[in-house]
């Protein structure tokens, strides 16, 4: 017979954040940026959060319904993260980025029933609305937008709709962790989105792992800035790990050109904020205008730290990006870098290296890479594989039209479609992904690596390399390179600069320079649209 603990029996469920955060942290402020900022408290926030429940159950939300959202990252925002989830319902993010067919795929599959959207993102939402199925009412949060107010029976405010409930206890009371709390969709970039449905125990474990020490070290002390959108894999899970810990919250709202964002930081001492590299990249230029010296982590996912533009932030404000990795799939984080014992004597360019790179993997979460064979290979740092991940923030399966079975192992590992290392301390190095390596005359050419040798050059904002047919070699890079602004550069200049860097067969003979390179509705680069942009292509002549 085995042997039970004598444990209380509690959920980890959405409903604790909010009691903690109002009870332990009530003093502690949400601020909205925008054309002037807006400052509450979370003794503010959970009344509306109560209300909003309420006013869920009134507009005939049945529990487990999906909730859409079109919203900035917003106090507003903040409260949907809480409200939907705590009444019983499914918070669904939906990013207004993505092409009109995406976004009405996304509603229909999720059926959601009722839409929050910001008065700003109306004129996208609002033309599509005959596109989806189950949406009975559209709740507009006016955050200044100027496009009138449709005359519509469907069409509710926002603050009217919490301005006709009273502040009393949630009804619903959401005692499995496993219950659905929210739905994000993938960014479908192959073909439609997949769902990834996360449970309360998936977000609240999430949240307190991106408390630790060794990932990102989040406490009551800290004023906590997530520029990731709150569309986007739950802001990284920013918002609900500023509630276990009591730190400020500061949120962009619309205000998210390069330059609102760092006066953002600045004003508000900002100790950690997030982004996927393109946003560090937009900010460089404002940086020395401002005092960024409150900053102690900058974390940077969404693909790989180019260490030219981590140099650039260590020189402005005295600090380099700090790398994570993970997926849609994957809550997000799985991995983060640190320096740990043996590099303790590291310094300069080797560290900044290192926190450059995806490093270990976080608390309640594995990863191995897999061989062709199906064998794990080694950890010696040298022995490339498919990334595969498992652990209790990681999706079991897909919710929606498409189960994406392909994407599981049979004893339940996520296939990540990414090729990498791992190695004898356990830190992890992206290789590429797999349908970006580009083989060459038999030989594999990492995409990632050829564009972080090409965006080594001072001269060079953005680089991306794609594969496209060759007849003779079989494939054959093509670098698409944006110059930094005011530099002259030609394509032998970037191939001139590569010769010491990368093998000689690895230098692109054609290079492309452009005045922006696509990026995706989650501000990665496109390599699809460049796929687009290029197939047929014939490659410029070598001028060696």
């Amino acid at each position: 017979m085995t042997m039970r603990g004598l444990m209380q029996d509690r959920p980890l469920t959405v409903p604790t954040l909010l009691s903690r955060a109002e009870t332990s942290f009530g003093h502690k402020r949400v601020i909205t940026g925008g054309t002037s900022d807006t400052v509450a408290t979370w003794a503010d926030v959970a009344p509306r959060v109560r209300r909003l429940a309420h006013a869920l159950d009134a507009l005939g939300v049945p529990p487990g319904a999906c909730v859409g959202t079109f919203a900035w990252n917003s106090q507003r925002h903040v409260e949907l993260y809480l409200g939907i989830p705590s009444s019983g319902r499914v918070l669904h993010t939906v990013n207004h980025r993505l092409h009109g067919e995406q976004i009405t795929f996304i509603v229909n599959d999720a059926a959601d029933e009722v839409l929050f959207v910001d008065r700003t993102i109306l004129p996208v939402v609002w033309p599509l609305v005959a596109s989806f199925g189950s949406v009975r009412h559209v709740v507009v949060m006016d955050d200044g937008g100027d496009m009138p107010i449709p005359d519509d029976p469907r069409i509710l405010d926002y603050e009217e709709l919490l301005g006709d409930q009273t502040d009393r206890p949630i009804a619903t009371d959401v005692r499995d962790e496993n219950t659905a709390a929210s739905l994000c969709y993938t960014s479908g970039t192959t073909g439609n989105p997949k769902g990834v449905l996360y449970s309360h125990r998936s977000v609240v474990l999430h949240s307190l792992l991106l408390l630790g020490a060794d990932v990102f070290a989040l406490s009551e002390q800290d004023v906590v800035a997530p520029i990731v959108p709150m569309f986007h894999v739950n802001a990284w899970g920013l918002p609900y790990a500023a509630m276990q810990c009591g730190a400020d919250l500061v949120l962009p709202g619309p205000a998210t050109s390069a330059e609102e964002l760092v006066s953002l930081l600045a004003r508000h001492r900002v100790t950690f904020t997030a982004a996927v590299a393109t946003v560090w990249r937009d900010m460089v230029p404002s940086l020395r205008g401002h005092d960024l010296s409150s900053m102690r982590h900058i974390a940077c996912g969404g693909g790989a730290v180019d260490d030219a533009l981590s140099r650039r932030y260590e020189e402005a404000i005295g600090i380099p990006l700090t790398n994570a990795w993970g997926m849609t799939e994957t809550s997000p984080v799985v991995t983060t870098s640190r320096l740990g014992t043996q590099h303790r004597d590291l310094a300069g360019e080797a560290r900044r290296l290192l926190l450059g790179s995806p490093g270990p993997a976080v608390p309640l979460t594995e990863i191995r890479v897999v061989s062709d064979d199906g064998a794990e290979q080694p950890r010696d740092g040298t022995s490339p594989g498919e990334l595969q991940v498992a652990g209790a923030t990681i999706a079991s399966g897909y919710f929606g039209a498409d189960p994406g079975t392909d994407s599981f192992t049979a004893d339940g590992w996520l296939r990540t479609g990414d090729v990498a290392t791992i190695d004898q301390w356990g830190y992890l190095r992206i290789v590429d992904r797999t349908k970006d390596l580009v083989k060459s005359g038999g030989e594999w050419i990492s995409s990632v690596q050829l564009e972080n040798a090409i965006m080594a050059d001072p001269r060079v904002k953005e680089a991306a390399v794609i594969g496209i047919v060759d007849p003779r070699w079989g494939e054959r890079p093509v670098a698409c390179v944006v110059p930094t602004a005011g530099a002259t550069l030609t394509p032998e200049d970037v191939r001139e600069h590569l010769r010491d860097r990368v093998a000689s067969w690895w230098i692109p003979e054609r290079i492309e320079l452009m005045s922006e390179i696509p990026k995706t509705a989650t501000g990665k680069w496109s390599k699809q649209a460049l796929r687009q942009q290029f197939v047929g292509a014939q490659p410029e002549p070598s001028r060696e």
